[in-house]
């Protein structure tokens, strides 16, 4: 079925969505089944939230503390994946399928050993990990901390292996077989947290019981798929176990300069962890809320931020410089615009939205005016932040965007919200006001570089 537009709206999009490389129905049609993904998966991380706040807030704590570190250490993998999905987009836009197969089995296998490798050293040293990082934190948030780790640790493979399989739909246009993938994953570890945690009254074990079985449930969907039912990537199972070196070293090439940044730049986002964990647990619980809540209003622009590794990355495969320029900037004004529509419906429903946290009374108003400052600042900033690195990326200019998402990440964020949350008091809302700053001046950074030529000079392919 082909996507239709009014006139007006048609000849706009044929303006600024429409090139040699593909037109505004294709992107379309890589954007919807993404933004449902992501409303999705937000969504559901939303409910999970509102879940386990039925526990208490010791329990809302150790979920959001556990789960910076997860954040941390899964989007490790999840960069090897990116890595992936870079080159099957550029193999794909260069018509090439047998490289396309290549790269997908090289993804699957690279990301799975990593996770294994990242979980187990979770497992072993879980208790020195937690208080060294966490040991201001109460004795009930730490073990319910505890559990939730372990619990995390072992889930890690599963969710390796759908998002290097989703990944790589992504990189080829099969949005909505990826989109499947992620749905029934999810929508399976919501169902077993109302059993575990609503009608069983488990709490954090519950919720660890229900990530894992979700997460390996996927990862069996996602390789039945791969093997049984696919028909672009062409994937069999002897692939898995033989990935030409050279394979890896492009995927390596994309991932490891982007695990590298995930590493440091989550790790300031662990750090400024600490310094919340430091205020206690009712900041702890408004950084979680205020975090939960924000992620919605992000919504499309994250969709947006993952469609155009497949757009540019196509484009750029063509040799089509001219058509990525095009379709960055437009993606640009678009994810700022998304912003603002989001804020106008989000705001007033402040307090409703809160309500569903139970969220102790003495933090709502710290909580509408962390949202409201952040909902500010994310219309001119978040976009060239997050979607335009992600585009430059996708041209292969990995190390450039990694190396100076680090520097900010530490010279603004870490530094900056120190100074304003802990020096002189301005607690969670300081924390945040230094995250703007950083989007600020990181957006400066890669607007300069995607005004020169150097980010699409590599040669991937």
């Amino acid at each position: 079925m082909q996507l239709q537009a009014p006139q007006p709206a048609r000849k706009w999009l044929e303006k600024y969505l429409s090139g040699q490389s593909m037109d505004y129905r294709q992107i379309i049609a890589l954007f919807i089944p993404i933004l449902i993904d992501q409303a999705f998966i937000i969504g559901l991380n939303l409910v999970n939230t509102a879940m386990i706040s039925s526990s208490g807030m010791a329990a809302v704590s150790a979920v959001n503390m556990v789960d910076s570190l997860n954040i941390f250490l899964v989007n490790v993998f999840v960069a090897i994946a990116t890595g992936g999905t870079v080159v099957v987009a550029q193999y794909k836009g260069s018509g090439n399928d047998r490289m396309v197969s290549q790269a997908t089995a090289g993804s699957v296998t690279s990301v799975s050993l990593m996770a294994v490798g990242i979980g187990l050293l979770l497992m072993a040293f879980h208790t020195p990990i937690l208080n060294l990082l966490f040991g201001t934190a109460s004795a009930d948030v730490l073990d319910n901390a505890r559990i939730y780790m372990i619990g995390s640790s072992i889930s890690y493979l599963g969710i390796a292996v759908v998002q290097a399989v989703c990944g790589a739909l992504r990189g080829v246009g099969r949005t909505r077989a990826s989109l499947m993938l992620s749905l029934m994953m999810n929508l399976l570890y919501v169902l077993l947290n109302v059993v575990f945690i609503n009608l069983l009254n488990m709490g954090v074990l519950g919720m660890t019981l229900a990530v894992n079985i979700a997460r390996y449930s996927g990862l069996i969907f996602a390789l039945v798929y791969l093997f049984k039912m696919d028909t672009v990537l062409r994937v069999r199972v002897k692939d898995l176990f033989h990935v030409p070196i050279e394979m890896l070293r492009k995927i390596m090439f994309i991932g490891l300069p982007f695990a590298a940044e995930q590493m440091f730049f989550n790790g300031g986002k662990l750090l400024t962890q600490i310094f919340i964990v430091s205020m206690g647990t009712y900041a702890i619980a408004t950084n979680a809320i205020a975090g939960s809540l924000a992620m919605v209003f992000q919504i499309p622009a994250s969709a947006m931020s993952l469609t155009i590794v497949t757009v540019v990355g196509q484009c750029i495969g063509r040799g089509d410089v001219a058509d990525a320029r095009k379709f960055i900037k437009s993606f640009l004004w678009l994810g700022s615009a998304s912003y603002v529509l989001i804020a106008l419906i989000l705001m007033p429903m402040f307090y409703p939205l809160v309500s569903i946290f139970s969220p102790p009374k003495e933090i709502i108003g710290d909580l509408f005016v962390v949202l409201l400052v952040n909902a500010i600042a994310q219309i001119p900033l978040w976009a060239f932040s997050f979607i335009l690195p992600s585009a430059l990326r996708a041209a292969g200019d990995s190390r450039f965007t990694s190396i100076a998402s680090m520097l900010t990440m530490w010279l603004f964020r870490v530094v900056f919200g120190y100074i304003l949350g802990i020096v002189l008091g301005y607690g969670v809302l300081g924390v945040w006001l230094a995250m703007n700053c950083e989007w600020a001046v990181r957006g400066a950074v890669f607007l300069w570089r995607f005004r020169g030529t150097k980010w699409y000079a590599h040669k991937l392919i």
